[in-house]
């Protein structure tokens, strides 16, 4: 077997101890050690959630302040609802596209703990604006670190749990980070229609997820940085030591001994962005750009609009948050029911039937004007597109190896992006010219494309370890690459040790 940049590779025994830390951390039965991770990484999460969906609950409190204005006479008017998130996807796309690379370079922990600081910098500079240009300015600031902490999440927790797991880790999760659209809603729902202190609700919202900040030093000391990330660096003593205390705690809390690991054999390639248009990637890249084209428009199209179509319906501001929050709870409900079933089915299929049902109850949500109708509706959709976020923050990560995992996660999820810049205008256009019908019958299509993409080009993942998906190819093959007899007892030894 061939690199893609190179000579044939030969197996030797630092490809070996990269497989066998791989296989232990893989062969870990799921005790409080392990989930203890998921939640830590998922608290750093759940601020940037916060965050990412303040702005279906605070735009609603600009335009009653008469900062910015529902919608707009020209299509990319600059002080409409639609500018707000075109600012924020802006600084999505950058932070996805432009950094998303730097976690490969600098370590998981280290840009997960500064981004996370970044975006709550950027927050409390957003919620300080009384102007419209600096209101986009720092809002796309803000959008810059959420960009790089969103990559940096989904390449560090895939690595960090095993592979049997992976499903039900994702779905954790977003239980955790999920719960932060809740507590926003409710911020909104109590605060935006007020101004405490001679202050505008809108404003207080935003801070309070700012606090974030306060907590990520105690969740960055408490994570170990990826052991996978460390052996693709060559600090394979790091690693080790890594993996040894994970083993020893999870072998307290087990209660008998650890399974054999069996490694799958592996070989050290230098990655480089050409690698995700090589023959083995190009189709998952290819899927993954379309899936995510799409699934921006249509999942943020919903959720960041519910309070104005509530609201061009003809509902009162104070009625539409209230309406909101209802939907809101649901957000958390979608992924923890997924952990019954997030390991036990495969995840393209998971992908699948959740875009038609967001698809087929956005469409009924159109129509519908009873409170407890629209409440079901927009559950329903929100239902749908929380278990298409989990799956698809699991699923893309699975599909790249460790090397270039970062860089191709953020450059697919760059795409979501550069769709969700034009995605507010896109709905402010459909709402104008045809009314909410219009808006959500474009977010329906965009669905539709989402079910049709993943089903018929995703690869199935169930079960299988990183190195196996990202090198796709079975140990007959990788032991085919072996030059001479003579390797196979580097590899056999360095699989004992």
């Amino acid at each position: 077997m061939r690199t893609e940049h190179g000579p044939p590779a030969s197996i030797t025994e630092i490809d070996g101890e990269r497989a066998m830390l791989a296989a232990r951390m893989d062969r870990l039965p799921a005790t409080a050690a392990v989930w203890k991770i998921v939640v830590l990484i998922s608290l750093g999460g759940f601020f940037e959630f916060y965050e990412l969906f303040s702005t279906a609950y605070v735009v609603p409190g600009m335009v009653r302040s008469g900062l910015l204005k529902q919608s707009t006479a020209g299509f990319l008017g600059l002080d409409g609802i639609a500018s707000y998130i075109a600012s924020t996807f802006a600084g999505l796309f950058i932070g996805t596209l432009v950094f998303g690379f730097v976690a490969d370079k600098c370590g998981r922990r280290a840009v997960f703990t500064y981004s996370l600081l970044w975006y709550c910098a950027g927050a409390i500079g957003t919620a300080l604006q009384t102007d419209v240009l600096g209101l986009m300015f720092w809002r796309m600031l803000t959008g810059i670190g959420l960009g790089v902490e969103l990559v940096t999440i989904d390449a560090y927790l895939s690595e960090l749990v095993p592979a049997k797991v992976r499903g039900r880790a994702f779905a954790a999760n977003q239980v955790i980070t999920y719960s932060a659209v809740p507590a926003v809603a409710l911020s909104a729902w109590l605060l935006v229609p007020q101004t405490p202190f001679g202050i505008e609700g809108w404003r207080l919202v935003m801070m309070i997820g700012a606090t974030g900040a306060i907590a990520v030093w105690a969740i960055r000391w408490s994570l170990p940085e990826s052991q996978r990330w460390l052996a693709s660096h060559g600090r394979i003593e790091q690693a080790k030591a890594i993996v040894d205390r994970l083993e020893q705690r999870v072998a307290i809390e087990h209660g008998k001994p650890l399974d054999t690991p069996v490694p799958h054999p592996m070989r050290h390639v230098r990655g480089n962005f050409a690698e995700l248009w090589s023959s083995k990637y190009a189709t998952r890249t290819v899927m993954l750009l379309l899936f995510h084209v799409t699934q921006s428009v249509g999942l943020y199209g919903f959720s960041t609009w519910v309070p104005t179509f509530l609201m061009h319906q003809g509902v009162e501001l104070a009625h539409s948050l209230k309406y909101t929050l209802f939907i809101a709870l649901m957000t958390p409900v979608g992924p923890l029911v997924a952990m019954w079933f997030a390991d036990r089915i495969e995840r393209k299929w998971q992908i699948v039937g959740a875009a038609i049902l967001v698809a087929s109850a956005g469409l009924v949500f159109a129509e519908v004007r009873a409170p407890a109708a629209i409440i079901l509706c927009g559950s329903l959709v929100t239902l749908g597109g929380t278990i298409i976020s989990l799956n698809f923050h699991a699923y893309q990560s699975e599909l790249y190896p460790t090397r270039i995992r970062a860089l191709a996660i953020g450059f697919v999820y760059s795409a979501s992006r550069a769709s969700g810049i034009f995605s507010g205008f896109l709905v402010s256009f459909a709402l104008l010219h045809g009314g909410v019908s219009a808006a959500l019958a474009m977010i329906a299509g965009c669905m539709g494309v989402v079910a049709v993409s993943v089903g018929s080009l995703g690869p199935h993942t169930r079960g299988r370890s990183l190195e196996e998906l990202s090198e796709d190819s079975g140990v007959p093959e990788v032991l085919n690459s072996v030059e001479s007899e003579s390797e196979l007892p580097i590899l056999v030894s360095a699989q004992s040790k």
